[in-house]
C-alpha cells in the first residue's frame, strides 16, 4: 500500500488507520531518513491504539514504552546499536512476549532478529509531503485513511 502524505498530521492519520489493524506481538519495521516521519508516523500508531501519552523519539534512551492503550507500544531507535546481539541485551525478546506492538526505527541495524515484521518505508518528496509505502503481507489487509 502507498499513502502520500502533505503533513504531520496526515502522517499520523495513517499510522492511526494501521494501528487500528494491529495485533498482539507486531514488530513494525521502519526505514527512512533521519526527518522522514517515523516518529510522527508512531505518534500516530499510539493515537490508533488509545494512547494519550506524548510520543517522543526514543533516540537517547533506545525504547519508550507507552501502556496505556489498547495494546502497548514499544517504540525502539536502533541507531545507536552495533549488532542484533546489542538487541537481546536490551530485552527484545521480553518486549515481544509483553504483546504489545513493537515499532523500530532504524530497522536495518537488527534487520536479522526482526521475525516478519510489517515494514513501513517513509521517504520525504518535499518540505512536508511523504511518500508512505506498507508491505506486510498477511499480517494487514488493505486499509484506507
Amino acid at each position: 500500500m502507498e499513502f502520500i502524505t502533505n503533513s504531520p498530521t496526515e502522517t499520523e492519520a495513517v499510522g492511526a488507520a494501521l494501528a487500528q489493524r494491529l495485533t498482539p506481538g507486531t514488530v513494525i519495521a521502519y526505514r527512512g531518513d533521519l526527518g522522514a516521519g517515523k516518529t510522527a508516523f508512531t505518534r500516530g500508531l499510539a493515537k490508533g491504539l488509545g494512547i494519550d501519552d506524548i510520543v517522543t523519539s526514543p533516540t537517547y534512551t533506545i525504547v519508550n514504552e507507552y501502556t496505556s492503550g489498547r495494546l502497548p507500544l514499544f517504540h525502539f531507535d536502533m541507531y545507536r546499536l552495533g549488532s542484533e546481539e546489542e538487541l537481546f541485551d536490551i530485552g527484545w525478546e521480553d518486549y515481544l512476549e509483553r504483546g504489545g506492538v513493537c515499532a523500530v526505527e532504524w530497522s536495518e541495524n537488527v534487520w536479522g532478529a526482526l521475525e516478519q515484521p510489517i515494514i513501513v518505508t517513509i521517504s520525504r518528496l518535499s518540505e512536508n509531503s511523504r511518500k508512505i509505502e506498507i508491505e506486510g503481507g498477511d499480517k494487514i489487509a488493505d486499509f484506507s485513511i
